[in-house]
């Protein structure tokens, strides 16, 4: 089936502005929105960067298995999650919390902003990894930090969202990396996109509200949302960062 990425734009400045991500999959079978958002979820702190020598425990779901995503460690189902994102990337949660029993507290894209669920990690349901690579945006400076454990390896200049539509501001994961060329020349070479939603709709908006960062100016507060970066910078995250990093933007 056919897939289509959207982000939100600006009507007559898209090839300067950039918003959310809108797909069709039939991998995430989520619940209506009204019960996601009055789940009692784990609220996440005030974003902070956190440096770890070991990084992000990140747990990429195994072909042919299927993942329960719970509003607490023994809750309520929230959403049955396969191996494919809405966008046909592997599944991946970037591991936020580990409690015995084989239970992980997670970031996913189908909670709101601020929100973690938890997941069984049933043997065999998972390979798990380390994403020793996280991204840390300071919107202030309108600047993104790449770091590897505790040194910074590269900064890099954004443009960010406007003040009518302002980047969310939380801790993250980059759950897709995708093909600009593939969807439009507006999005430049590379779009990185996010588990962050955009809570800041235009009126009338029917399309998707994923956070990504993808191709567009970078001279300022200029998007609807998402996050802005030049090519050469575009290219050097697609190499570096893995699925599952942990992305941290705070104000």
């Amino acid at each position: 089936m056919a897939r289509r990425i959207a982000f939100l734009l600006v009507l007559v400045l898209a090839a300067s502005l950039g918003g959310s991500v809108r797909a069709r999959s039939a991998s995430v079978a989520a619940p209506p929105v009204d019960a996601v958002k009055n789940l009692a979820l784990n609220p996440q702190a005030q974003p902070r960067h956190r440096r770890s020598q070991r990084g992000t425990l990140v747990a990429s779901v195994r072909p042919g298995h299927e993942v329960l995503l719970r509003s607490a460690a023994r809750g309520p189902v929230v959403a049955r999650i396969g191996t494919r994102t809405e966008f046909g990337s592997p599944q991946t949660f970037a591991v936020t919390r580990l409690l015995p029993g084989r239970r992980y507290r997670v970031i996913s894209s189908i909670l709101p902003n601020g929100r973690t669920g938890w997941i069984d990690a049933k043997p065999g349901t998972f390979t798990l990894s380390h994403a020793h690579v996280s991204l840390e945006v300071d919107l202030s400076a309108r600047l993104l930090r790449v770091h590897r454990g505790s040194r910074v390896t590269r900064t890099i200049r954004l443009g960010i969202g406007a003040p009518g539509t302002p980047t969310p501001t939380g801790r993250f994961a980059v759950t897709d990396k995708l093909n600009g060329a593939a969807y439009s020349p507006v999005y430049g070479c590379c779009i990185l996109a996010l588990s962050a939603h955009e809570e800041h709709l235009p009126s009338g908006w029917t399309g998707g509200d994923r956070i990504a960062i993808h191709g567009g100016s970078t001279t300022g507060a200029v998007s609807t949302g998402c996050l802005h970066a030049s090519t050469a910078a575009l290219r050097y995250l697609m190499r570096s960062v893995p699925l599952g990093a942990l992305v941290v933007i705070h104000p």
